[in-house]
């Protein structure tokens, strides 16, 4: 599910904020993006803290300056000295020229270079001082809260939804049951108007009648493809108040729709194959929702 938090810190002269979002995946992958100096330790050490609040979805940690903090405080101790950035792109140059190398600098490698190249008026304090990470963590759970918060209220949207197409189903299968109770004396009625449409004698209790109706019957029963339905409808609306059930919603979403492609099959009455496919679309709607639960 999607999802945005925020929150900030400060760590000796400069202030620094957490910004977190999360979007939809089927798996579970979290970056984090920081400054250079802690780019390396950062991963190491903040990406399990997101892990503790999100099981799927695609996770974006930013720990960057936040200039505006307070006024001029980290823009100065993180602003790039362009003079140094420009002679070494003259030197870059100058060099490349007299090893007949084509040299067309664009904006990322000039980004590159100024970061090398960037004034320190105050020092960047290191990952490796405890109290730091400490301070650094607590923000970043600051901001995974705040996130799960907005995860939450959407997730709450969308079992509402959810819900209500899983009574749609429930009542196209109530009509299918209704629908399909006289599939079988339908059959008999219309092979019987065709061998009399055909002037040849009737024995209803002709062995051969009798089997043809028997095994109509059987191939177009649908009576336990229904009862696994309503089971599997029943399932999928207690997982929506469980905790990280988007795996198992998926998985009974694709039973639901194994149980309609069956009763699909199944069904020799036209009435039964619109219900069919008018609840294969509720499900493929389903289907689609599930993708962004948890």
């Amino acid at each position: 599910m999607t999802g945005y938090g925020r929150s900030t810190f400060s760590v000796g002269k400069l202030d620094f904020a957490v910004e977190i979002s999360s979007v939809n995946q089927r798996g579970l992958a979290v970056s984090v993006s920081t400054i250079p100096e802690w780019a390396i330790a950062a991963e190491r050490l903040f990406a399990p803290l997101a892990k503790k609040y999100v099981s799927r979805g695609k996770v974006i940690i930013a720990i960057r300056p936040d200039f505006a903090a307070r006024a001029g405080s980290a823009a100065e101790s993180f602003s790039w000295d362009e003079e140094a950035a420009g002679a070494s792109v003259l030197r870059l140059k100058a060099a490349a020229e007299k090893l007949g190398i084509s040299f067309v600098p664009d904006a990322k490698f000039y980004l590159r270079l100024a970061e090398i190249h960037r004034k320190k008026s105050a020092e960047i304090p290191s990952l490796e001082d405890a109290d730091v990470v400490a301070t650094v963590s607590a923000a970043v759970i600051s901001a995974l809260k705040k996130m799960d918060e907005m995860r939450e209220r959407e997730g709450e949207f969308l079992r509402c939804d959810l819900l209500l197409r899983i009574e749609k189903i429930r009542a196209l299968v109530g009509k299918i049951r209704g629908l399909s109770a006289d599939t079988v004396k339908n059959f008999r009625a219309a092979l019987l108007s065709r061998l009399k449409g055909m002037d040849l004698k009737i024995d209803f209790d002709d062995e051969r009648f009798l089997r043809e109706i028997a095994f109509f019957a059987d191939r177009c029963d649908i009576a336990e493809e229904l009862t696994r339905l309503d089971s599997h409808l029943g399932q999928f609306a207690d997982c929506l108040g469980e905790r990280e059930s988007g795996r198992k919603l998926d998985f009974v979403c694709q039973e639901i729709l194994r149980e309609l492609n069956t009763i699909g099959s199944k069904a020799n009455n036209v009435a039964v194959t619109r219900c069919v496919i008018e609840a294969k679309n509720e499900q493929e709607r389903l289907r689609e929702q599930v993708q962004n639960i948890e």
